[in-house]
């Protein structure tokens, strides 16, 4: 799901990281607005806001909603420079930007209810998360070639009514690939909402220990993973075993 990129890469691989990470973001926006009163998964409205406070000479306010899509900017371009450095084609290259979300989303969920209330707090929280979604997405982007998108629906949305079009006026033969990503963009927008209805019910009851929940969903999809390659190794190596232990039998045979 997450190690596999390039041509090793399958539609079932897109299908399972589209609704964990989908699940993911949902759950991180909704609480985010609900917590800091802040959308926390993408820019979009944030550059309407930013032109809103220019026009009003509200500098302060601009200053901090720009800071804000340079955050998600930093997050997206950090996450990518990790993945280069490391590189495309080694197994692990995921980790390290998923752990750095996995202690964003742990920090706030720890200590987010001790902010007061202070602006300067939830503005720097808010920061935070754009910074963690800025990660995951272009982290996603990297995996899937472009193919999944986990923190915002408007490109889903568009790219599905494309493909519905599309599906009308096709011949047969380009149908099944044609279902398979319109299968993709449907997982995507159920999870993402799925997410931020879970994570709306659960900020209700637990208030910001509610971003554990999106954090529990980061370390099942590492440890889902991490266990896949672990159960293949110890069946390649019993296949090994019982093939060394036939081989003499077939010799004297």
């Amino acid at each position: 799901m997450l190690k596999h990129t390039g041509v090793r890469r399958t539609h079932i691989h897109n299908v399972r990281l589209a609704t964990l990470l989908s699940l993911t973001a949902g759950s991180v926006n909704a609480e985010g607005f609900l917590g800091f009163s802040v959308l926390t998964t993408n820019v979009t409205g944030h550059a309407a806001l930013f032109a809103e406070k220019i026009s009003l000479r509200d500098w302060k306010t601009s200053w901090v909603i720009a800071v804000w899509m340079l955050l998600f900017l930093g997050g997206a371009f950090i996450s990518s420079l990790i993945i280069d450095t490391i590189g495309k084609n080694q197994r692990f290259s995921y980790l390290v930007p998923i752990l750095i979300e996995l202690g964003i989303l742990l920090t706030v969920a720890a200590i987010g209810s001790h902010y007061n209330g202070s602006l300067p707090a939830r503005q720097a929280y808010a920061g935070s998360l754009l910074f963690a979604m800025g990660m995951q997405n272009a982290l996603v982007s990297k995996i899937s070639g472009s193919v999944v998108r986990t923190t915002h629906l408007t490109g889903t949305f568009t790219d599905l009514g494309i493909e519905l079009a599309q599906l009308i006026r096709t011949n047969s033969d380009s149908k099944p690939h044609l279902r398979s990503r319109i299968l993709l963009k449907l997982v995507i927008i159920l999870s993402f909402i799925s997410g931020a209805l879970t994570g709306a019910w659960a900020f209700q009851f637990a208030h910001f220990y509610s971003f554990y929940v999106p954090a529990f969903i980061l370390v099942f999809a590492l440890l889902y993973d991490l266990f896949r390659i672990n159960v293949k190794r110890y069946y390649r190596k019993i296949e090994q075993s019982i093939k060394k232990i036939q081989s003499p039998r077939d010799t004297n045979f």
